[in-house]
């Protein structure tokens, strides 16, 4: 525990400081975004064929690029055809067996942590609010982790999904709450602009979206058949393994905003 205090204390820290500008939380995406994209390749290898990584990095960084300057909607579909067009040509080089697989693996990877990745810059860009917006669904998630951790280890009995026999109902309800009540105090930060009702609504979309993504990379885990993704954070486990929740949650946060009318349709 007290490992994981430490290290989860130093990235926050760390993060959280990254968001005063966009190049600095553009940078500590990207290191945080490839450190994952990596640990995904060593799980893929895991279950045969592993990704083209030059491919998978390509697209990774030219997502989260494209969308620090701005350009993510007007080249997102260009850059998806680019990405499926190397990752099949790129995939011929190597054994004919688990062809597919290695194509199929490298966009899956591309679109998971690139393009979902890429929501938090997104929310930083925003004008007027992006750092808010940012640090806001940062901390709900956080808020997220620790709570579930917190009282499903305390009170929770009931499994809430075979994928990680560790998770409780009880946690998740308690990271729920938690995220859900945080997001309410949010409508009391003037700069914002939310009313109590949209911080609440976005807490609870977020929570539960951070919560789905820590279960997917669970699935990850037990399918290459590794407890952790990696072994980069000292009492943590891989990068993977604590990005896993923001991945899904800063996509949620991003359609939360957009679903309250903080976010213009043609963003």
């Amino acid at each position: 525990m007290a490992r994981r205090t430490i290290t989860g204390t130093l990235l926050g820290v760390a993060v959280l400081a990254s968001v005063a500008t966009v190049p600095s939380f553009t940078l500590v995406l990207l290191l945080v975004s490839l450190a994952s994209l990596w640990e995904f390749a060593q799980l893929s290898s895991r279950k045969g064929p592993g990704i083209v990584l030059p491919v998978a990095v390509f697209g990774v960084v030219a997502y989260i690029l494209l969308t620090a300057f701005g350009l993510q909607h007007r080249y997102e579909r260009p850059l998806l055809g680019a990405t499926i067009i190397l990752s099949v040509a790129f995939g011929l080089v190597g054994s004919r067996q688990g062809y597919l697989a290695r194509c199929a693996f490298t966009l899956f990877g591309v679109l998971y942590i690139g393009w979902l990745g890429s929501y938090f810059i997104a929310l930083r860009t925003l004008p007027h609010v992006g750092s808010g917006f940012a640090v806001a669904s940062i901390l709900l998630i956080a808020t997220t982790d620790i709570f579930a951790m917190l009282v499903g280890t305390s009170i929770g009995r009931t499994p809430l999904s075979p994928i990680s026999p560790r998770k409780t109902w009880e946690g998740a309800i308690g990271g729920l709450v938690a995220s859900s009540a945080l997001g309410a105090a949010l409508g009391l930060v003037p700069q914002l602009g939310l009313e109590w009702w949209q911080g609440l609504l976005a807490g609870a979309i977020t929570s539960i979206a951070a919560q789905a993504g820590d279960l997917v990379e669970s699935a990850l885990k037990r399918d290459a058949a590794v407890k952790d993704a990696g072994t980069l954070l000292w009492g943590h486990g891989g990068m993977l393994d604590r990005y896993d929740s923001y991945i899904f949650g800063g996509i949620a946060f991003y359609f939360a905003m957009w679903l309250t009318g903080h976010i213009p349709p043609r963003l």
